[in-house]
């Protein structure tokens, strides 16, 4: 005998589904509800937002620990924060190419494994050069996954959910935040120094190879789940999209494959109509943001919609200038908090051992004129260069983190009432 809550999702779904009718995407993903699935694809999301978090940070953090090991001057250090970001920029662009075309979980898979790769290939180097490499090419494939990842995890969810989607994700970013430092506490003061097939390993490299972990997961894992059900309607793939469709539904509902409602898919590919328009990253995103498809106009035929090459949309008008606007955003923004996220764990670590080498109190601007002169002198082989990391050196990297954790359920809380851009100017 069905239960209640069976009873009530038959009722419901019976309302709002026609099971003679094909379906289009927004109503097949309705009819699969909210359950163990998601759940189990939101917990997937964890390290591999993880591994975005620390392919892009964990640099700041081996700083000042690898300053002697490396002979790392200011110059070296700003390059080892920014490299990373600048393989990003290279292939951002080929990445959404590539994902529009080959699909979500393939370049999931492909991309957070190679990230891995890399990762740990940054963790045996033995110069500043293969570090330097290492990391700039674990930028460049990490770029891909992370924008992907975004896409992946809206195009699993209706719309009722899809709004909640990018809150929880903020808040997987902030936990990220939280355990590279406490990560850092529990590896970076010991003092470790042995070899494996003639390579030399200290307590940074472990570190670095430490924080592949998420990564190597992430291809496992990953592996272990479909295709997005959207790019494959997109694709023509109606048959692979229906049976995703119906392993959702039966793990959400406890039910037989066989009982979920829709029996057949609109054929996308032949329907290239706003509503049934090619599943693209930005399209993905444009709905997360306005997840509400009753917001938008019915007779829209502008050339966003129709064209399917979004890059040459943005490079004409009217978008050229509004996204222009938004770059410049976009870029002062990420200034202000990358500059002061990737120099903390170095500002605080030269705190520290100012504090180890005198007992008197000073002033922060004598701290960075003690941290900049023995900076300098790294370079030169007849000096000793001593490095004094404890666990201290990274509790003030957690607080910070623990309060970007709170700012963010705090944003998530507020944002209903306030609306996106009064958060964004109080920030």
């Amino acid at each position: 005998m069905p239960s209640q809550k069976d009873k009530w999702h038959t009722i419901n779904l019976n309302s709002e589904v026609d099971n003679d009718a094909s379906a289009d995407f927004e109503t097949a993903v309705k009819a699969c509800g909210f359950g163990r699935f998601n759940i189990l694809l939101l917990c997937v999301s964890i390290p591999a937002i993880m591994a975005c978090v620390f392919e892009t940070a964990v640099m700041s953090y081996i700083l000042p620990s690898a300053e002697c090991d490396l002979s790392l001057d200011l110059v070296d250090k700003g390059i080892l924060n920014a490299i990373a970001y600048a393989g990003m920029i290279v292939s951002a662009i080929g990445w959404g190419y590539l994902a529009d075309r080959k699909g979500r979980r393939n370049l999931l898979i492909f991309g957070y494994l190679m990230d891995g790769l890399c990762v740990l290939c940054a963790a045996i180097s033995q110069s500043i050069v293969q570090l330097m490499v290492a990391k700039f090419f674990g930028g460049f494939v990490i770029s891909g996954p992370f924008a992907i990842l975004m896409s992946y995890l809206a195009e699993f969810h209706d719309s009722n959910h899809r709004s909640h989607i990018m809150m929880i994700v903020g808040i997987m970013f902030a936990t990220a935040n939280i355990s590279l430092p406490v990560l850092a506490l529990l590896i970076l003061p010991n003092d470790w120094n042995f070899e494996i097939f003639n390579m030399n390993f200290v307590a940074w490299k472990v570190f670095v190879a430490v924080s592949a972990i998420p990564s190597i997961l992430s291809t496992i894992l990953f592996g272990m789940f479909p295709e997005s059900p959207r790019f494959l309607m997109s694709q023509g793939r109606n048959d692979e999209a229906m049976e995703t469709f119906k392993k959702m539904y039966a793990l959400n509902t406890g039910k037989l494959k066989e009982t979920y409602p829709i029996k057949s898919l609109n054929e996308e590919t032949q329907q290239k109509t706003p509503k049934n328009r090619i599943a693209t990253i930005a399209t993905t995103i444009t709905e997360m943001n306005n997840p509400n498809p009753n917001l938008q106009h019915e007779n829209d035929t502008s050339e966003a919609i129709k064209q399917p090459n979004t890059f040459r949309v943005l490079c004409s008008k009217p978008y050229l200038g509004l996204c222009i606007m938004v770059c410049i955003m976009q870029f002062f923004v990420l200034l202000g908090l990358n500059t002061l996220r990737l120099w903390l764990p170095q500002l605080f670590a030269s705190l520290n051992e100012y504090k180890h080498l005198s007992s008197e109190s000073t002033s922060m601007c004598t701290v960075l004129e003690y941290s900049v002169n023995k900076t300098e002198l790294v370079k030169d082989p007849t000096s000793v260069c001593n490095v004094i990391i404890t666990p201290a050196s990274y509790t003030n990297n957690i607080v910070v983190a623990c309060a970007m954790f709170i700012a963010y359920l705090v944003a998530g809380t507020l944002i209903n009432a306030l609306g996106t851009k009064r958060i964004q100017g109080k920030q």
